[in-house]
C-alpha cells in the first residue's frame, strides 16, 4: 500500500510539473510545426552538379541493426538510413517525422497518427504494425539488445517484465489500432517521453524484411530502411555507401545523392585524406594538429559543445575494484586540469561528475574534492590506497583497456603515468578494435575500460541509467539500493533534487572515473553547406548540400 501511495503522489507531482510543458508541445505539433531536418539551401546558392559526400565515421560499425548497437559509430549511419516517429531538433523541440501528430489526455496513454503514404525503401508501406513489431523485438530478451531496457526507462507498460522473460512480447504496452494509429500505454507519466522517442533505437524496422531475411536483413541486397538514404555498398574496414532513397517521404528536400562513410580510426589518416581532398568531413581533429589547423584553416575548424562524458569504468565485481577506496584513489590521482589544458587543449572541461554541464537545463553541484588542490587529492589517494592494502611492497596492478585510436592511446598513457607517479600503480595498457572492446565490455571481461557516453536525450537520466542495477547498460555491474531509489524517483518526478542525490552517490562510490566533458571538433570543407552539429555530436546527411567549387 505504501508503494501505491508513493506512486500516486509522484504522479501528481509529475503532472503538475510537466503537464504545461507537454501540452505546449502537443499544441505546437497539432499546429503543424515546421520540419527543420531537411537541406535548406539559401537563395542564390549555386549547387555543385555532383552531390556526393564523404565523411569519416571513426570505426567500422558493428551492425546496422538498430537493436544490436550502442554507439555513435552505428547511430550516425542509422540516423541517415532510418526515421523515427519524431525527432528532436538542436533547440530541443520535438518535431514530427513518420508520425504527423499525436495526443494524450493523461500523459500515460499516447496516440500517434502516422503519415499516410510513407514507405520503406523497398516500396512497401510503413505501418503502425511495424512499430509494434520493432519495439517488441527491442525489448524481448532473445534480442539481447544493449538498449533492451530503454522502454522500461520510458515506463511503457510491462517493458520490464518482457525484458526479463516474465511476460510475452505481445504484452508490451504498445498496440496498432489500425495501419496508421499507434497506442502506447505508460505505467506513469514520464516527462522525457517524447524526447526519448527521438533516439535511433526507437526507429521502426521492417517486419517483412526481418521475417524474410533474418539476421541478413541489414546486408547489401536485402537491406530495407525508412530514411533519406539506403545501403548500396559495404566493404568491411574500407567503406559503407548510402544512396538517396526515392521512397523517402521527404525526399524532395534532400540534396546529397550519395554518402560514403569511412571507418578510419587513425586521426592522421583522417586528416591526410581530408587535406588530399578525399574526405569532406573528418571524424575528429587530433590534439597534435589542432593548434596549427586553427591558424592555417580557421574557417574549416568547427568547434561546439557536446553533451558527452569521457570516463574509465571499473568492473566493480572484480577485486580489488569492489573496494571503493581503490576506485576513489585512482580517480583522485588523475590531474584533470593537465588533461584538458595541456594534453587536449580544444575546449574540453574537467569532469568530476557523470552529468554533463547544463544537461536538462540544470547546473549540478560538484563533489567537494572538485575544489581541492591536486596536491590534496593525491595525498588523500595515497591514504586510501594504503588503507586498501596497496603500497610500494604490494603495488596495485591491473589492465586498462581502450579501443584503438591515437587519442585514446595518448589519454591512457597520460592517466597511467599519473597513477604510476602519484601512487606507484602499474596499469598495463591494452588496445583492441571497437567490436572486440564492445564484446568484452558486455561480457565483463575487463579490469578498467575506457568509455564515453553521449546523451541519448536532454535529461540527466540518460547518464544515471548507466548505473542502475537492473539496466542492460550497467556494464560496471554497480549496485546500490539507495541510488536505485533516487534513480526511480528522478525518472518519475524529474526534479533536480533527485538527480542531484543520485549523482552525489555516484561521486561518492565512483563505479567509474569521469575524466572530461567533450566538445565537437571536425574539419569541414568550405563547399559543404548546412553543417550544423548538435550537442549529441550528430549531423545528418539529408541536411547537407555541396556548393559549386
Amino acid at each position: 500500500m505504501e508503494n501505491m501511495k508513493m506512486q500516486k503522489a509522484m504522479e501528481t507531482i509529475i503532472t503538475s510539473q510537466k503537464i504545461k510543458q507537454l501540452s505546449c508541445v502537443i499544441a505546437l505539433i497539432l499546429g503543424n510545426i515546421a520540419i527543420s531536418h531537411a537541406a535548406v539551401v539559401p537563395s542564390g546558392t549555386k549547387l555543385a552538379a555532383k552531390q556526393e559526400l564523404v565523411r569519416n565515421n571513426g570505426s567500422e560499425p558493428a551492425s546496422l541493426d538498430t537493436h544490436k548497437v550502442s554507439s555513435n559509430v552505428e547511430f550516425n549511419i542509422i540516423s541517415d538510413f532510418f526515421d523515427g516517429l519524431v525527432s528532436v531538433n538542436k533547440q530541443g523541440k520535438v518535431e514530427p517525422r513518420l508520425a504527423e501528430r499525436w495526443e494524450t489526455s493523461d500523459n500515460k496513454t499516447w496516440i500517434f497518427h502516422l503519415k499516410k503514404g510513407i514507405k520503406w525503401s523497398d516500396g512497401s508501406p510503413i505501418t503502425a504494425h511495424d512499430v509494434v513489431f520493432s519495439w517488441r523485438r527491442l525489448t524481448e530478451p532473445d534480442t539481447v539488445s544493449p538498449y533492451g531496457s530503454y522502454f522500461e526507462n520510458a515506463a511503457i507498460v510491462n517493458a520490464g517484465d518482457v525484458l526479463t522473460g516474465k511476460k510475452k512480447p505481445e504484452e508490451l504496452g504498445v498496440k496498432a489500432l489500425d495501419d496508421f494509429t499507434l497506442e502506447i500505454k505508460l505505467d506513469k507519466p514520464v516527462g522525457d517521453f517524447l524526447q526519448m522517442l527521438g533516439h535511433p533505437v526507437t526507429f521502426p524496422i521492417s517486419e517483412k524484411a526481418v521475417n524474410k531475411y533474418g539476421d541478413r536483413w541489414t546486408r547489401v541486397g536485402s537491406f530495407v530502411g525508412s530514411g533519406a538514404y539506403k545501403l548500396s555498398e559495404w566493404v568491411v574496414n574500407e567503406k559503407l555507401v548510402g544512396v538517396r532513397n526515392p521512397q523517402y517521404w521527404d525526399d524532395k528536400n534532400t540534396v546529397i545523392n550519395k554518402v560514403t562513410y569511412l571507418p578510419l580510426s587513425s586521426e592522421k589518416a583522417d586528416l591526410n585524406r581530408y587535406l588530399a581532398g578525399e574526405i569532406d568531413i573528418t571524424f575528429t581533429i587530433s590534439v597534435e594538429d589542432f593548434p596549427s589547423l586553427k591558424k592555417s584553416l580557421p574557417d574549416e575548424v568547427k568547434i561546439s559543445p557536446k553533451s558527452t562524458v569521457y570516463f574509465y569504468e571499473f568492473n566493480t565485481k572484480k577485486p580489488p575494484f569492489d573496494d571503493v577506496r581503490v576506485r576513489k584513489a585512482l580517480s583522485l590521482a588523475i590531474d584533470r586540469d593537465i588533461i584538458v589544458d595541456k594534453i587536449l587543449g580544444q575546449g574540453q572541461l574537467p569532469a568530476y561528475s557523470m552529468l554533463t554541464p547544463n544537461i536538462g537545463g540544470f547546473d549540478f553541484e560538484q563533489p567537494d574534492y572538485a575544489s581541492w588542490t591536486q596536491e590534496q587529492r593525491v595525498a588523500k589517494a595515497k591514504e586510501l590506497l594504503n588503507e586498501a592494502g596497496f603500497n610500494k611492497n604490494n603495488p596495485l596492478k591491473f589492465d586498462l583497456l581502450y579501443n584503438t585510436q591515437e587519442g585514446h592511446k595518448k589519454m591512457a598513457i597520460a592517466v597511467s603515468s599519473m597513477w604510476k607517479k602519484n601512487l606507484g600503480v602499474n596499469a598495463a595498457l591494452q588496445n583492441q578494435e571497437w567490436k572486440v572492446v564492445l564484446d568484452n565490455m558486455h561480457q565483463g571481461k575487463f579490469d578498467v575500460i575506457r568509455r564515453a557516453w553521449v546523451a541519448d536525450y536532454d535529461s540527466p537520466m540518460t547518464f544515471l541509467t548507466l548505473f542502475a542495477s537492473k539496466q542492460v547498460n550497467n556494464t560496471s555491474q554497480y549496485e546500490n539500493k539507495e541510488f536505485d531509489e533516487f534513480f526511480e524517483k528522478a525518472g518519475v518526478i524529474g526534479s533536480k533534487d533527485y538527480y542531484q542525490k543520485a549523482s552525489d552517490i555516484l561521486t561518492k562510490d565512483l563505479p567509474s572515473i569521469p575524466v572530461y566533458y567533450y566538445v565537437n571538433h571536425n574539419m569541414v570543407k568550405p563547399y559543404v553547406g548546412g553543417f550544423d552539429i548538435n550537442a549529441r555530436g550528430e549531423y545528418f546527411t539529408k541536411d547537407l548540400y555541396i556548393i559549386e567549387h
